[in-house]
């Protein structure tokens, strides 16, 4: 089976980075819990949106994210049976190609380079499954959308989810 793989709040935490730098920059310090159904740029004061639109335009922003728990081990034994390639709207940030290929040699370097694809669109990839945790990702994919949980995403009820890792494995036969 060939499953594809989204990065940002699928594999790493993205979302922690833009709540270190909004307390980095402002003070101010919001939890994840704060951001059920929505983003943090739609949470933080008006005057400050515009900075956190930015953050992921930012060089360094996706260098050192924190790894999802349990996705290295989940990926690593889904990578033993199955084909586990990493599918990345990278392009959209100009500055995370090179921060997230490094980050997925230390994290996952059992992912061949070759099973990496740095896009844009992702409507473009075939494949059998696509865990992502965008509806815009997951309505154009043609083959088994499974939306996996982050903050932004728990209004919707249209795909099958995943909530943590460890819950993939028995629907992936392992």
């Amino acid at each position: 089976m060939r499953i594809l793989v989204d990065m940002d709040e699928v594999m790493a935490d993205a979302i922690a980075r833009f709540i270190e730098w909004y307390e980095r920059d402002f003070g101010i310090k919001y939890k994840e819990e704060q951001l059920m159904g929505t983003k943090l740029a739609y949470v933080v004061p008006e005057q400050h949106r515009q900075t956190v639109l930015a953050y992921p335009h930012q060089p360094g922003f996706f260098k050192d994210l924190p790894v999802i728990d349990g996705a290295r081990e989940v990926l690593e034994q889904l990578n033993n049976r199955h084909e586990i390639y990493i599918a990345s709207a990278a392009m959209e940030f100009k500055h995370s190609l090179y921060d997230k290929y490094e980050w997925l040699d230390e994290h996952f370097p059992f992912i061949h380079w070759k099973r990496r694809i740095l896009c844009g669109d992702k409507s473009v990839l075939k494949a059998d499954v696509l865990i992502d945790d965008h509806d815009f990702n997951l309505s154009v994919f043609s083959g088994r959308p499974i939306m996996f949980t982050a903050s932004h995403n728990i209004h919707f009820t249209n795909y099958e989810r995943i909530n943590h890792w460890k819950e993939a494995l028995p629907m992936f036969d392992l």
